[in-house]
């Protein structure tokens, strides 16, 4: 049987025709869509990736998809109406959404300095909790995006407790409207400035536990550091606001900058980060729980008595007896109820510092019971836009990453 036949290969030539291929793959991209069905972009968000290998040469983030016309339904419902619709915004933070649609309001009307005391205080009280209960939400899911499950199961148990609270305050745990137009829809309830202190004791534990398994972790700091880095200077040209602000190094906050209710009444630190990347963002949030709990302790201690709401029968809703026994608290009651609270003319803009960052919404009144025109300054919508800067030029798992550090929800987002 003759021997096979040898073919003799030129090195040069092969390795030639071999870098010519090469060329040719490096030339090809390939599109991927993360979302908007994916549990890493936490909500209906789609993403088209443009992919060189592992590495995203494009970004394109795509909303829409949980649409749902809020700012037009609020032109055709009275102000107070419109309250239970600011639940759903960042549905992770409703008592803060609350109290900043209230603040707005009432600073068109003019009557924001009237606002009694204890009612400021247990408007920040609700705030603070808020922050608590979404940055736990926020820190848990965006651990167990990087393979840290055993946060997420930690910081929900402090989260239940909160909700807990909560049901006993406003008698709903996830949809509170518990906010009004001049004031709140009732006291707190027996025994629960108590509670809220024993949680106070308990969830600063919590803390501690979760900075020993995340901080020093060596694969959550690996998929973290470095990753995802916003220089403060791109972060302003966004209009960047909140935690993912002051993680790249400004102290902006408008709890400070702009105070509102009794914030410039109490002490408070606003931590800084120093790189910007998704470590900062993190160590960020970590610390302005330990801050919210601080306020809660030093409003738990302060918190004065006296009445929840403005001495307006034409604002709030008058008490129930009187509404029974005269006419005059009666008649109010059918105006508010029916045409809702009259507002004079002009245009006015208030901005909150919620968990995610600056909440504002704008009114523009022509006078009576409804909005002529309401926008929203939602910071789910704004944070997002940088996407396209931070993504480009890393890696497709450090999307997970970068998307978990950002905090966003797409409640607020598409409004």
């Amino acid at each position: 049987m003759p021997a096979p036949e040898t073919r003799e290969i030129e090195a040069p030539d092969a390795l030639a025709r071999a870098a010519d291929n090469l060329e040719e793959l490096e030339g090809e991209r390939m599109t991927l869509n993360m979302g908007p069905s994916h549990p890493s972009t936490h909500g209906v968000l789609r993403l088209v990736l443009e992919l060189d290998g592992e590495v995203i040469t494009d970004a394109r983030p795509e909303i829409g998809y949980l649409h749902r016309g809020d700012e037009k339904i609020a032109e055709n419902m009275t102000y107070t109406q419109f309250i239970p619709y600011t639940d759903r915004l960042d549905y992770l933070a409703p008592l803060a959404n609350n109290v900043a649609y209230a603040l707005a309001v009432e600073k068109l009307m003019g009557v924001e300095r009237a606002l009694p005391p204890r009612c400021q205080y247990i408007r920040v009280i609700c705030c603070e909790l808020a922050r608590i209960s979404a940055h736990l939400l926020g820190l848990g899911a965006y651990a167990m995006d990087v393979g840290a499950l055993t946060v997420f199961l930690h910081t929900f148990t402090e989260r239940e407790k909160i909700y807990n609270l909560i049901e006993a305050l406003t008698g709903a745990r996830f949809t509170t409207t518990y906010t009004r137009i001049g004031g709140l829809a009732r006291d707190l309830p027996e025994g629960w400035v108590e509670q809220c202190r024993r949680f106070l004791e308990e969830v600063k534990v919590n803390f501690d536990e979760t900075e020993k398994l995340l901080t020093r972790n060596r694969i959550f700091v690996d998929r973290t550091r470095d990753v995802g880095v916003l220089p403060l200077e791109v972060a302003v040209d966004y209009g960047i606001s909140g935690p993912n602000l002051r993680a790249s190094g400004s102290d902006h906050d408008l709890r400070k900058a702009h105070p509102y209710l009794v914030y410039d009444q109490l002490e408070f630190d606003v931590p800084v980060g120093s790189v910007g990347d998704c470590y900062d963002r993190y160590l960020v949030r970590i610390e302005e729980m330990r801050q919210s709990v601080r306020i809660l302790e030093q409003c738990l201690r302060q918190l004065p008595d006296g009445p929840i709401a403005i001495d307006d029968g034409k604002t709030v809703l008058p008490p129930k007896e009187k509404v029974l026994t005269a006419m005059e608290e009666l008649v109010h009651q059918f105006m508010l109820v029916t045409q809702g609270v009259k507002v004079p003319k002009g245009q006015v803009y208030f901005g909150a510092e919620n968990p995610k960052g600056e909440l504002g919404f704008y009114i523009n009144s022509l006078g009576g019971g409804a909005p002529h025109r309401l926008k929203i300054r939602a910071p789910s919508f704004v944070n997002l836009s940088v996407l396209p800067r931070l993504l480009k030029g890393n890696m497709v798992s450090d999307t997970v990453a970068i998307l978990g550090s950002i905090d966003f929800v797409m409640g607020e987002c598409d409004r």
